[in-house]
């Protein structure tokens, strides 16, 4: 029996296999330098190199171009192929993965420019702690909804989306013990503030992770799971069968 792959890439056409084949390639390649850049932006954050942090900034650039080139990729696809089916929504995933994975570049840009601005101000605030583990629980959030849709993995993505229930949680906690300290600590406003606008990028950035767990689970149940909940969601990856 064909495994989930090959039901999803398999075609007649040689050429168009090739094309679907270089479109993932070309977004799991965009995928995984997003991936650096959340990885950079906190390491620059919590070990105060600006450098690092300028590095981050100027290649947002080459992740806004990659989501244009992708974009183009589908728009020629669909203009020439006229998928449908199983082709049709992978080609349609690609596109909204790929503008999750845009909306990512941004927000560790701006937490790197935070971190230009922090380790200018010199000592740091309270609350890096905090960053670095909700900075860790996005990025593995990233890899895993990257890693689902390279395998075509809906139970992964499952996974991902649930992930983002303790994400909110982390944040909700260490925004209240911020805000406390900064009740207690007039002096630090300013400083943790920054802080609090970095962890919720972080926030920010584990909701596009979830979105694009929920675009793989699309893709491969066929099913558009963006406002069912997770109760629902799960009966969908557990219970439906791929109907083509």
């Amino acid at each position: 029996m064909p495994n989930q792959s090959d039901l999803l890439t398999h075609h007649i056409s040689q050429q168009f296999n090739h094309e679907l084949e270089e479109l993932r390639n070309n977004l799991l390649s965009m995928g995984g330098m997003v991936e650096k850049q959340v990885s950079d932006a906190i390491e620059s954050l919590i070990n105060a190199d600006s450098d690092l942090a300028i590095v981050v900034c100027e290649k947002d650039t080459d992740i806004n171009f990659m989501e244009t080139s992708i974009d183009q990729e589908c728009s020629r696809i669909l203009a020439r192929r006229q998928p449908a089916a199983s082709d049709l929504r992978l080609v349609l995933a690609c596109t909204k993965v790929a503008t999750d994975l845009e909306r990512i570049g941004d927000e560790a840009a701006k937490i790197a420019r935070f971190a230009i601005k922090l380790s200018e101000q010199g000592e740091a605030p309270k609350g890096y702690i905090e960053t670095r583990h909700i900075g860790s629980h996005v990025r593995q959030m990233t890899q895993d909804a990257l890693n689902a849709f390279a395998r075509f993995d809906a139970e992964q993505a499952l996974a991902v989306a649930k992930e983002d229930k303790a994400v909110d949680r982390e944040y909700k906690s260490a925004t209240r013990e911020l805000v406390t300290y900064m009740m207690e600590d007039p002096r630090s406003i300013t400083r943790v503030l920054n802080i609090m606008w970095v962890l919720r990028s972080l926030e920010r950035i584990g909701d596009h992770a979830r979105n694009i767990a929920e675009h793989v689970i699309y893709l491969v149940k066929g099913k558009d799971v963006r406002h069912i909940g997770l109760k629902r969601m799960q009966e969908e990856v557990f219970d439906q069968q791929l109907d083509d």
